[in-house]
């Protein structure tokens, strides 16, 4: 995975020359910037610090208005990038590494989460089932290129009974260690049942395909049913997802069946939106500069912060 203290000295190098390169790109300079915005929170606090004390020494350099991104919200409103823009109020399925929420958007500034994970994100159950497989991080990616070539229906995993809108993905995690274990014998623990290594690494060797197809069709059904039942609650049919995992093949086939199904207007960011971009946290930085909603220099970054 990503370790926070390379990860924030690889902020440091680079941020300089990734902003220089960005105003080259878009062929202006610094003096034509109306604001200055920034992600704020979460994430990882030395990452997060770099970005923002570059930031806050920007605006204050620049005389100009400072502008902080609550990271989730950015996600979002990366719907609103191209056309066509979803119309307000909203649903918007947020699925990434860290966070599976369902959130309500009322307006740019106005959100509310609906439903969340209560422990694990579906990333993160992605990420894991690839580390099992012996797949290298982050396995997301992969293991939505092999479920390309195999059978969804070949194998079985649990789909959690979790009350309302909220999410969970520790059982599925279990449910495929021990599936593992047992080469593909059982979904639970018994002593009777664990093959051994070598047993366990031919038949993943022999069942990747099917493995990696019936896992991501699992997570993408637990989604897409929590979802379906939000829209049903509040009768919205603007309905949108967000987030890194948003850019997997499967969600996305299955979100837009999902919603000619049911009749809503579906909207999706373009790959590039999808996982972490500085254009979702420019899109969000307009709509707040428009709303004059901006921060002084006592802001400071927040490894966790509240919508």
């Amino acid at each position: 995975g990503v370790v926070p203290e390379l990860a924030s000295r690889a902020h440091m190098q680079n941020i300089l020359p990734v902003v220089s390169e960005a105003l080259k790109t878009a062929n202006c300079r610094l003096d034509d910037l109306d604001a200055i915005a920034f992600t704020q929170s979460p994430g990882l606090i030395g990452s997060l610090l770099v970005g923002t004390q570059f930031a806050k020494s920007l605006a204050l350099a620049l005389d100009k208005p400072l502008i902080a991104v609550h990271h989730m919200q950015a996600h979002v409103l990366a719907n609103l990038i191209d056309d066509p823009k979803p119309s307000f109020p909203f649903l918007c399925l947020t699925v990434s590494g860290g966070h599976t929420q369902i959130v309500l958007c009322e307006s740019a500034a106005k959100m509310k989460v609906l439903g969340e994970t209560i422990d694990d994100a579906a990333g993160e159950a992605f990420d894991k089932t690839a580390k099992l497989l012996g797949l290298p991080y982050p396995g997301g990616p992969l293991i939505d290129k092999y479920a390309q070539q195999g059978d969804p229906k070949r194998f079985s995993f649990p789909e959690p009974k979790i009350p309302g809108l909220n999410f969970s993905f520790s059982g599925l995690k279990t449910a495929v260690l021990y599936f593992l274990q047992n080469a593909g014998t059982s979904q639970v623990y018994k002593e009777e049942f664990l093959a051994s290594e070598e047993e366990k690494q031919q038949f993943i060797t022999e069942n990747l395909e099917d493995i990696c197809a019936s896992v991501q069709q699992r997570i993408v059904s637990i989604l897409l049913n929590k979802l379906q039942t939000a829209a049903i609650q509040t009768g919205i049919k603007e309905i949108c997802i967000a987030g890194g995992v948003s850019a997997n093949s499967g969600l996305r086939k299955a979100f837009k069946e999902l919603g000619e199904k049911k009749n809503w207007n579906t909207y999706i960011p373009a790959f590039q939106y999808c996982t972490d971009n500085a254009g979702m946290i420019a899109v969000t930085g307009y709509y707040k500069y428009m709303a004059k909603d901006f921060s002084d220099l006592s802001v400071t970054a927040s490894a966790r912060a509240s919508w």
